[in-house]
This record gives C-alpha cells, sequence and structure tokens, in this order.
C-alpha cells in the first residue's frame, strides 16, 4: 500500500510538466498532437482513479479499526496530500484569516496579556504596494494582449490570485509581527508562512546586527544561523545556549543555534528582550552598547 501510495505521489509531480508543455504550445500557437493530447489527459484520469481507490481503501481499513469513519476519512485525505500541498493550503486559510482580521483592524494575532509585539511589516510596504502595483499592470496588460480565450482565462486567473497573495501576504505579516512573550520567550513570524517559538532559557545573547543576506526564508547556512530578512535585511542577532528545531514555509523542518531577523525599532526591541530574558552583554559586533550610538538607531553594515 505505501509503495502504491509513493508511486501516485511521483506519478502526479511527473505529470504536471506534461501538462505545462500543453499549455505552452498553446499559448505560443502550437497544436500538440492529438496523440499526446490524449495521453496526458488519460494519464491524468488514471492517477484520479488511483488515488480515489486510495482513499477508499483507508476508509475501509480505519472502518474496520472501528475509528470514526469521518476522522477515517480526513485521515486517508491527509495521507494521500504531498506534506507541501497541505502546508500551502494551510497556509491559504491563514492568509485569509489574516486579511478579514487586518480589514476589519483587530489587534495583532497572537500577542496576550504582558507580551511585547515587534513590528516588521513597515519594512516591506514600500516594496510589496509596488510589486502589487505591477501585478495590476501587468495583469491589464495581459488581459488585452492575449488572444486566446482559454490561456486568457487562465491567466487572469493566476494574475487576479497573485494580486490577492501579494496584498494577503502584507496584511498577515501586519496583523502577525514578532512577539516578546511574557514569560521572556521570543516568536519569530512572517505573516502566515513562518512561526518559531524560542524559549527564554535557550537565549544566550542578543545584539543589534545589520546585515543584508541573500539567503532563501529561514534557511539555515553553514554556521546554523537562519535569517528571516524583510526589505533585504536584518537588523538583530539572537544566539541560542542550544539549537531550537522548527518547520519552514513549505514543511521542511530546520534546526538553527542563531537567528537574524528584522525589527521595525531594532534598539528598542534588544532592550525589551534583553529585560526579559536577562541574556548577557547586549552589544553590537564593534562592542558598543545600544546607548552609544550617536544616531540611536541600528549601526550600519
Amino acid at each position: 500500500m505505501k509503495a502504491l501510495r509513493r508511486a501516485v505521489r511521483w506519478s502526479f509531480a511527473a505529470l504536471v510538466p506534461g501538462e505545462l508543455a500543453l499549455v505552452l504550445c498553446l499559448a505560443g500557437g502550437v497544436r500538440p498532437p492529438p496523440a499526446a493530447r490524449t495521453a496526458v489527459e488519460l494519464a491524468a484520469l488514471a492517477l484520479m482513479a488511483a488515488a480515489t481507490v486510495l482513499l477508499c481503501l483507508d476508509y475501509l481499513r480505519h472502518h474496520r479499526t472501528g475509528l470514526d469513519r469521518r476522522g477515517a476519512f480526513l485521515s486517508a485525505v491527509a495521507d494521500s496530500v504531498p506534506a507541501p500541498v497541505r502546508k500551502l493550503t494551510a497556509h491559504e486559510i491563514s492568509l485569509s484569516t489574516s486579511f478579514v482580521r487586518w480589514v476589519a483592524r483587530r489587534g495583532p494575532h497572537g500577542v496576550g496579556d504582558g507580551d511585547v509585539p515587534v513590528p516588521y511589516a513597515p519594512g516591506q510596504t514600500s516594496f510589496m504596494y509596488g510589486f502589487l502595483f505591477v501585478s495590476i499592470v501587468e495583469t491589464v496588460a495581459l488581459a488585452f494582449l492575449i488572444p486566446w480565450p482559454l490561456v486568457h482565462a487562465v491567466t487572469l486567473v493566476l494574475d487576479v490570485w497573485g494580486c490577492y497573495f501579494v496584498i494577503t501576504l502584507h496584511a498577515s505579516c501586519v496583523v502577525r509581527p514578532h512577539v516578546i512573550e511574557a514569560d521572556g520567550s521570543l516568536r519569530l513570524r512572517y505573516g502566515a508562512l513562518l512561526d518559531i517559538h524560542i524559549p527564554a532559557d535557550r537565549v544566550a545573547s542578543v545584539r543589534l546586527d545589520r546585515k543584508f543576506p541573500t539567503s532563501r526564508l529561514a534557511a539555515v547556512d553553514e554556521n546554523g544561523v537562519a535569517d528571516l530578512a524583510v526589505g533585504g535585511q536584518t537588523t538583530i542577532t539572537v544566539e541560542l545556549t542550544e539549537p531550537v528545531r522548527y518547520i519552514r514555509a513549505l514543511g521542511k523542518p530546520a534546526e538553527a543555534h542563531a537567528f537574524r531577523f528584522y525589527a521595525e525599532d531594532a534598539t528598542s526591541t534588544v532592550t525589551a528582550l534583553r529585560a526579559a530574558t536577562g541574556p548577557p552583554a547586549l552589544t553590537d559586533q564593534g562592542g558598543n552598547t545600544p546607548s552609544s550610538d550617536p544616531a540611536g538607531g541600528v549601526p550600519s553594515r
């Protein structure tokens, strides 16, 4: 059963390039051979039938063990869907709820009594709105330039969804800030895509440290450092007494010994975090305390 389920998953992944090739042919005005179109359609139907059979078998197997029918069916569905797909679905739901919270002007998500919210969304506002403007212009332009009805409809749906994604992602970053919790724990987030919890007793040191990383979101480098950049930069480095495990945006587990993240008011953030956790000397890489910075801000690198 496991081998069959794995075969179905990989077959779905292998089918995507074939479907993409057909779409590109249609977009370029090339008429694919009827045999190729038929083969792709038959392969899709066969995979759907195999996935349905797997779901039914899992349902019957769980039902025979006396489990609740509904729970067994949902469990079978979850097991048959790849982890990245489940993660993306969860992201879509969280993005939508965050957008509603943003429009309704409700308070930040996950911030309780005694917690200190740490905003980071202002660091990307201009970039996000600029990207949204470009996306809208592209949507309108392609709506007039593409003459093929099918390609026009597919492109329009994707472009509208892309505009919606940009808005909801920024909204989720606004309503889901980083949080310094009342017990000294640090909660690092990036909208609805990432949520990392660092216990207070694992915070070894905190310092102002502006960096401009080029790595992907929360990817761990060779030194065990994970970057949560906003607007292409981070302003605070938190080093840990022992590594923290977390789940990245698409469901891949990771482990980091230190985190670099962006905070709109970095100096106040490191002060509040040091007061909550009491880590050793709060200094930048030059050995200066935040108060020694004549500009009162983050030292430039």
